[in-house]
């Protein structure tokens, strides 16, 4: 967005100066982003003191909440899983197609 504003050249040459911004735009937008992300601090500083912050972790919650999958050694096949039967609408075909597969499977 396009706008005209009427800033300070003393202080513009400091900002520029005291960074690395090679053109007025990005010494501008730079200002702007601090003076955002400064907002945003003073918000996240309001629930200072009204938070519990418990940083050790739970030994109970890893077990209740762990996956535990079965691991195969390295260069053994793991078993073949089952496939689902066929619904009980399936037609005859399917379902001996079904057996057949399951059987050359095994």
């Amino acid at each position: 967005m396009r706008t005209n504003i009427d800033i300070d050249d003393a202080v513009l040459q400091a900002a520029m100066r005291g960074s690395e911004f090679k053109t007025k735009k990005e010494a501008v937008e730079a200002g702007l982003k601090l003076l955002a992300r400064q907002a945003h601090y003073r918000e996240v500083l309001k629930w200072r003191g009204k938070l519990h912050w418990d940083d050790q972790p739970d030994p109970l919650a890893a077990s209740v909440n762990t996956v535990m999958e079965k691991t195969v050694p390295y260069g053994v096949k793991s078993p073949p899983t089952q496939k689902a039967a066929p619904s009980k609408n399936a037609s005859p075909k399917t379902v001996a197609r079904t057996k057949r597969k399951a059987a050359e499977a095994a």
